[in-house]
């Protein structure tokens, strides 16, 4: 499934939580709040997003937004991670803004790609489907390069603030054991209040929230790229039973596991390890 949407009124659709991954194109600024934490977007940005992340439009000015929404049966980005690795820079990177800013020839390349896409995107023949599919990686490798050529510029800004590195490493190496604030910050040699108020300040956002995310990122890969039985899932994230899992994962998703696992599907990289 794929699908483009043009001159969307966000008036009347400023919520996003949906089963798909989306790309949004803004000509102009605009504040959104992602999984409720803030951000602000400059003009000619694309913003990428995961199945099921919360997207609210909270500011915008009165200019066309598109959007182009795909399901992972349709494109998976884990399988095609040769070709284009997305996975972890444009989706699924919890560490950094889920936007890009682009260059005005480069966004208006991808307009122009987008444009030609609506071309395609009613047909249900393979040879439209597969013709979609070229655009489509096109856009995300275009967008990558761009997101990469960022992430050198702000390299030396990490340097400057090796905790950022080290709480990034802390963390992907303890988060299924531990998810207390105070377990990172006595690491740091901090208290809990200003060890949180550090992290917000290189990451924009809370070491808690950080903490969930990644525990959130982890299982919706588990769901999506194996077949695990929901009961395995929760006992290798450490969760007690499937039902604290399940109150967990909803709460922070907005929809149980299983009802991620029917809508999201299991990648076309899980049933090929079988």
């Amino acid at each position: 499934m794929i699908k483009i949407e043009e001159n969307i009124n966000l008036s009347k659709h400023k919520k996003w939580h949906e089963p798909y991954y989306l790309i949004f194109l803004t000509n102009a600024k605009a504040s959104v709040s992602i999984n409720f934490s803030s951000f602000d977007i400059p003009a000619n940005s694309l913003l990428f997003l995961s199945p099921y992340q919360l997207l609210s439009w909270e500011n915008w000015e009165n200019q066309p937004v598109f959007c182009l929404k795909f399901h992972g049966d349709f494109y998976c980005i884990e399988y095609h991670k040769k070709e284009v690795a997305c996975n972890g820079l444009l989706f699924n990177n919890i560490y950094f803004q889920a936007f890009v800013p682009m260059e005005n020839q480069f966004f208006s390349e991808i307009q122009n790609i987008v444009k030609k896409m609506k071309n395609y995107v009613d047909a249900q023949d393979e040879f439209s489907l597969s013709i979609l599919r070229t655009y489509l990686q096109l856009i995300l490798a275009i967008a990558s390069k761009e997101k990469s050529e960022l992430m050198k510029k702000i390299e030396p800004k990490i340097k400057e603030n090796q905790e950022l590195k080290d709480f990034q490493k802390l963390l992907e190496k303890e988060f299924i054991e531990n998810r207390s604030v105070s377990f990172y910050a006595e690491k740091f040699g901090l208290n809990a209040s200003s060890f949180s108020k550090k992290i917000k300040n290189l990451y924009g956002i809370s070491p808690s929230v950080l903490i969930r995310e990644r525990v959130v990122l982890e299982a919706k890969k588990m769901l999506h790229l194996t077949q695990n039985p929901i009961k395995k899932i929760a006992l290798d994230l450490s969760f007690s039973d499937e039902f604290y899992f399940s109150r967990y994962f909803k709460k922070e998703v907005g929809v149980s596991p299983q009802q991620f696992r029917d809508k999201v599907g299991i990648s076309i990289v899980a049933k090929k390890s079988m």
